[in-house]
């Protein structure tokens, strides 16, 4: 196994490995499963796994769940909870029973509420990274990170960070107390961060950034070769790139991925991993099995040379079409 680098996210002080890792696979979602069924036992030992391997970064949210993937964590982490650096998400309304209304909530009262739960589910007494997961478009992005200022204030959270926004929430937001990251769905089929300008606001702020969907929701592993593979209640089923004639046309994409990860001796989720690793940003791959941990952690071990970095870019240039990365509804969450 290859073994993973330190690196810094952002330019406050937070130091994470170079590939994280996304739980949000380990429970169901709402009502609904996010790729197949959840199976306990070897999600834990998949967290564990990562860890002896130098994965500690997990990334969570109140939402997957709701509250069940947070509670999962703390009982993967009970009694070395300092090994771990744990990222979780607020601002999808739970009401107190403990249902989403999918209603947004970045008030100042709801975001004390949503870190006093989180602190509860993943039994701590500090969040390293502390995400709004969507922007609520009824409060100011001001009074938001004013209350997670709080927060790190009263030492309940040590970072801050949002998900899915512009570059003009970014400085916004930024101005009111430093950020640590953004997360947003990025990979080879996935660049609109790129494409809007986000990066570069990023990096002229300092401020780090995670890619989420590294491996484009599963697509990139090449398992899926027709739409029918999905499983009747898979949400993926939802999204315009697993849809009908542009599913053919990413296929296609894949195709010749696929050459260049068989000439290295590589997969194409390892080839996937590696591009993002190259370009300097944290992939938080989501799986639940120890297999495919140990196959997206090894990619981290891989040099692409500038050649290869090329080539991708020549099979997958800047503003391919491959579909969007929610249907038309779950687009209008998007804060771009």
């Amino acid at each position: 196994m290859g073994s993973i680098k330190q690196v810094k996210l952002g330019s406050q002080g937070l130091i994470v490995p170079q590939l994280g890792l996304g739980c949000m696979g380990m429970t169901g979602l709402a009502h609904f499963d996010i790729y197949g069924k959840p199976n306990e036992a070897e999600a834990i030992a998949t967290i564990h796994r990562s860890q002896e391997l130098g994965g500690n970064f997990l990334d969570t949210a109140d939402l997957y769940g709701p509250l069940v993937n947070e509670q999962l964590i703390a009982k993967a982490i009970k009694g070395k909870r300092k090994d771990y650096i744990i990222a979780t998400k607020f601002g999808y309304e739970i009401d107190d029973a403990g249902q989403l209304t999918w209603a947004f909530d970045g008030s100042k009262a709801y975001v004390k509420k949503a870190a006093e739960r989180s602190l509860k589910n993943l039994s701590t007494d500090h969040i390293d990274l502390y995400y709004l997961h969507r922007v609520d478009p009824k409060t100011p992005i001001e009074e938001t990170v004013e209350a997670m200022a709080q927060l790190v204030k009263e030492g309940k959270v040590r970072y801050i960070g949002l998900s899915e926004v512009s570059s003009d929430t970014i400085k916004r937001a930024h101005a009111i107390h430093p950020l640590t990251a953004i997360q947003s769905e990025y990979s080879l089929f996935e660049r609109t961060a790129e494409e809007a300008g986000i990066l570069q606001t990023l990096e002229e702020q300092g401020i780090g950034f995670v890619a989420y969907s590294p491996l484009g929701r599963g697509f990139i592993t090449g398992e899926l070769k027709s739409p029918d593979d999905l499983p009747a209640d898979d949400f993926r089923r939802s999204i315009p790139r697993f849809q009908g004639e542009q599913f053919y046309k990413n296929l296609d994409l894949l195709t010749a991925m696929q050459k260049l990860a068989m000439e290295k001796q590589i997969t194409t989720s390892q080839l996937a991993i590696a591009w993002i690793l190259k370009k300097g940003f944290v992939p938080i791959p989501g799986t639940k099995r120890r297999k495919y941990l140990e196959e997206n952690i090894a990619a981290a071990a891989i040099e692409l040379t500038k050649a290869d970095m090329d080539q991708l870019e020549s099979i997958l240039p800047l503003g391919t079409i491959t579909g969007d990365r929610y249907d038309q509804a779950g687009m209008q969450f998007v804060n771009q």
